[in-house]
């Protein structure tokens, strides 16, 4: 038997202890890989961060959870020069393009928050399928403390999986790794607790457009019947934070 950190292997099977535990193997689990960035993930990210956020490529952004960087050469697609990604696990590297390798930091997000020259905060922050990974109390910490190295006027964009929703199961619960779960409302709730407001919820829209407008006659039918509808039906959802206004700020 031999030990490494708080996992014990024995015969090749880990002991999970906590939810931490699972991240040991993560990247099988994952399956990382090199995705190029096609127009349909452009209209994707167009949707989800760039409208609704208002960027453009003068911005300062920075990724939570970057994983192999898709999102990342998607910003540099857009023109954004200054783009960071950060990510825990190391084997992500394997899969970066060089291109976007140098823009990324294998770090926990405290290091990286503790290091930043506040001069030069980020106009936008983004966490897509990040948050659902820490507990309400570590995100409320994490949100605190983002505070420090976002602008003035920055936003954090956030996608998580739609618990409000029935198709938001499969995603939140396909990963033993996630330790939240949230609708808008808890969403809008954690937001306040941690001293920001929400600016704006919206749905994840992906597939073709014919399916689109299948789900949304679907969505719009179930809707009338039911007595408690859902607001966003989509699988994930993505929410637009600010930081409420303070004396300081």
């Amino acid at each position: 038997m031999r030990r490494a950190g708080s996992i014990r292997y024995k015969q090749g099977v880990m002991s999970i202890r906590k939810p931490e535990d699972f991240y040991e193997n993560y990247a099988g689990f994952k399956a990382y890989e090199r995705q190029a960035l096609r127009p349909k993930h452009i209209r994707w990210y167009d949707r989800e961060f760039w409208l609704p956020t208002r960027c453009d490529a003068s911005m300062s952004v920075l990724e939570i959870g970057c994983g192999a960087g898709h999102f990342l050469s998607y910003l540099r697609h857009k023109g954004v020069t200054r783009f960071t990604g950060v990510d825990l696990d190391p084997k992500v590297v394997e899969f970066l393009a060089p291109e976007i390798a140098a823009h990324v930091r294998i770090a926990d997000i405290r290091e990286v928050i503790a290091g930043h020259d506040p001069a030069s905060p980020f106009d936008r922050i983004a966490m897509l399928d990040a948050l659902e990974h820490f507990s309400p109390f570590e995100a409320v910490r994490l949100l605190q403390s983002l505070k420090s190295i976002l602008a003035e006027d920055g936003l954090i964009n956030i996608r998580v999986p739609n618990l409000s929703s029935p198709w938001g199961l499969s995603h939140q619960y396909g990963d033993l790794t996630h330790k939240a779960a949230y609708t808008q409302d808890s969403l809008a709730q954690l937001a306040q607790a941690s001293g920001y407001e929400a600016v704006a919820f919206l749905p994840q829209k992906r597939g073709s457009p014919s399916k689109r407008i299948v789900e949304d006659i679907f969505h719009g039918v179930l809707s009338r019947l039911l007595t408690e509808a859902p607001a966003i039906w989509s699988a994930n959802f993505i929410g637009v934070i600010k930081p409420c206004p303070t004396p300081n700020r």
